[in-house]
């Protein structure tokens, strides 16, 4: 989903998303290629590296935790993954070899490490998560209500205003392209509001949109913080916990 979602995100109308699949004596090779924006040579080396969007303009796919997530998944099914790309403008091929059999690597994958002791608390915290897509809004839930966040979840600007107004949460964590009116409406409609209904609620915008403008847009609408996805549960966590000043000991 990650490597698809990147090649129609960079590359422009009229181009072209190819995915193929084909089987090997003893493996399956899953392809997704684009006409897209292509890799720079100077990129390409690091493209499944962790971090890379800060250095990034957002023309280069995938320069953050997407790919270093979809490496992560690939190599723990014993498989491995590679990308090729003539340059920048030129399009990208992505290749994921994985065994058949239901073969996994030897090694298994390292558990992600917890969020630091005494590091931010959500336990009792009111958050609302607004998202269209209903296992982005179960996958959210999980990880702040494992953390000891209540949750509400909602998948539209209307039904959001509706629950904010029925019961006011601590904190929102709202994606931003929402059907009907879009998150940056939402958070305005919040913003309006009186202190007393909640019109100073912190507010978090998690979205695919990475760049800069995107960022201070998200801002001058009225969210505290910006947020691009995937990002991982325990970052989110912390970012909830900064915003509602929950940071520090328990």
């Amino acid at each position: 989903w990650n490597l698809l979602s990147n090649a129609i995100k960079f590359t422009p109308d009229k181009g072209r998303v190819e995915v193929w699949l084909a089987e090997g004596p003893h493996s399956a090779v899953i392809t997704v290629a684009d006409t897209g924006r292509g890799i720079a040579a100077g990129v390409l080396p690091h493209i499944f590296e962790r971090f890379r969007q800060s250095d990034a303009t957002a023309t280069t796919p995938g320069l953050g935790l997407g790919l270093s997530i979809v490496r992560h998944l690939v190599e723990t099914h014993g498989g491995t993954i590679e990308a090729t790309s003539a340059g920048a403008g030129q399009g990208a091929t992505f290749v994921v070899t994985l065994p058949l059999g239901g073969g996994f690597a030897e090694t298994p994958a390292e558990p992600a490490p917890p969020p630091a002791a005494g590091a931010a608390s959500l336990l009792g915290l009111r958050v609302l998560i607004v998202d269209d897509d209903r296992d982005t809004r179960r996958l959210l839930a999980a990880a702040l209500g494992d953390l000891g966040a209540v949750v509400s979840t909602v998948g539209s600007t209307r039904e959001a205003m509706e629950s904010f107004v029925r019961d006011t949460p601590d904190v929102v964590v709202s994606d931003i392209r929402l059907p009907g009116e879009d998150g940056y409406a939402f958070i305005r409609k919040v913003r309006a509001l009186s202190p007393e209904r909640g019109g100073r609620t912190p507010a978090v915008a998690v979205t695919a949109y990475p760049r800069a403008e995107d960022r201070a847009r998200a801002l001058e609408a009225g969210f505290q913080m910006h947020v691009t996805k995937p990002v991982p549960p325990h970052e989110l966590a912390a970012v909830v916990a900064a915003v509602a000043g929950r940071t520090g000991a328990r």
